[in-house]
């Protein structure tokens, strides 16, 4: 295991080029007044920031506070949020922010680190998250990223510290465990507070939203969702998206899951493919999942007791199946690790 200390001397001074870099950002930023996150107190110097589905942060992110500094967990989708984050920081305290977290690649979980790298933080995430930054973003701009895309992209600010497997950081006597987990993209931080039981899980943790599943191996997660459901059966998980999390939650959310599988699996069993299994599986998550009120058009009939509205439901349940279906039949394509010696470069 490494461990990282916020005693480390000799953080790097940032340079006119990181300076250039939050300026060229920032004319993809929002204003404070539309950033639409929620900053929640969940245990001592622990804070969860909820963004708004639809919002400019664009997904979750938080912050722990200890005797003698600050980490924050994932920096949002822009310099704006990310801004109005750091001012948010610097209402409940002054302390140095030492660390920055990266849960994973994901552009709308590391779009505003050049704002806490310029205020003196040291980024930090799993060593795969520093090769796939500037490279496996652009798939979300589709197949002919615009130039300003492809621009702003390239100019992520990269991690300056990663780990393999495990880093313990120290605030004081305050100690944060940052393990790497499989499941959702390949290079996944959960970050754990053991003195309050609180795990920040970024995209392993969806709070009653269907998740992004196009890096995902959903064999890795759920296997992984139990292994958090043992260690914290009765912690508090901040979700990447949705809101502040229960191991309940965590439990329907691995259950959505086992159900998606178990599902698509019956219907490849069949001969289903194509639009034969969508149409056998959709009704089956819709029943459950999908039962989300429609003001232009009256139910036809009450929805079952235990069906709910899931967000992200209309964009996500057709790729959740189509993706998970390639998954299971072993031609899905997802990203893969450039190597230990590439991704520590710098």
């Amino acid at each position: 295991m490494d461990e990282i200390g916020v005693t480390i001397t000799g953080m790097r001074t940032r340079t006119a080029a990181l300076l250039l870099i939050l300026l060229f950002l920032s004319t993809f930023a929002f204003s404070a007044d539309t950033a639409d996150f929620t900053v929640k107190k969940i245990g001592e110097g622990i804070y969860a920031a909820i963004g708004a589905d639809g919002g400019k942060a664009g997904s979750n992110a938080g912050f722990i506070v200890g005797s003698n500094g600050v980490v924050v967990v994932d920096t949002f989708e822009g310099v704006g949020p990310a801004r109005d984050l750091l001012a948010e920081i610097r209402k409940i305290t002054n302390l140095p922010i030492r660390f920055v977290v990266n849960t994973h690649y994901h552009l709308d979980h590391t779009g505003g680190n050049a704002v806490f790298a310029e205020a003196g933080a040291t980024i930090l995430a799993q060593c795969n998250l520093r090769g796939w930054l500037r490279t496996e973003n652009l798939k979300f701009f589709g197949a002919n990223p615009k130039p300003e895309q492809k621009a702003m992209v390239e100019a992520l600010v990269l991690p300056d510290e990663v780990y393999s497997d495990a880093v313990d950081i120290y605030l004081g006597t305050r100690q944060i465990k940052v393990r790497y987990m499989l499941g959702h993209t390949g290079g996944d931080s959960v970050v754990t507070v053991p003195d309050a039981d609180v795990v920040f899980g970024g995209d392993l943790v969806w709070q009653k939203h269907l998740p992004n599943l196009i890096d995902a191996t959903t064999s890795d997660w759920v296997k992984t969702l139990e292994k958090l459901l043992a260690d914290h059966p009765s912690g508090t998980f901040v979700s990447g998206h949705g809101d502040v999390a229960s191991a309940a939650d965590v439990r329907d959310f691995h259950d959505y899951l086992v159900i998606l599988r178990d599902a698509i699996t019956k219907a490849q069993s069949a001969g289903k493919s194509d639009q034969a299994l969508m149409d056998a599986v959709l009704p089956q998550l819709k029943e459950k999942y999908g039962n989300c009120p429609d003001a232009t058009t009256p139910p036809a009939a009450p929805a079952p007791p235990t069906a709910t509205c899931w967000g992200f439901f209309k964009p996500f349940s057709m790729r959740n199946i189509s993706q998970t279906a390639a998954e299971l039949k072993g031609t899905k394509k997802v990203p893969i690790p450039l190597g230990e010696g590439t991704a520590l470069s710098k």
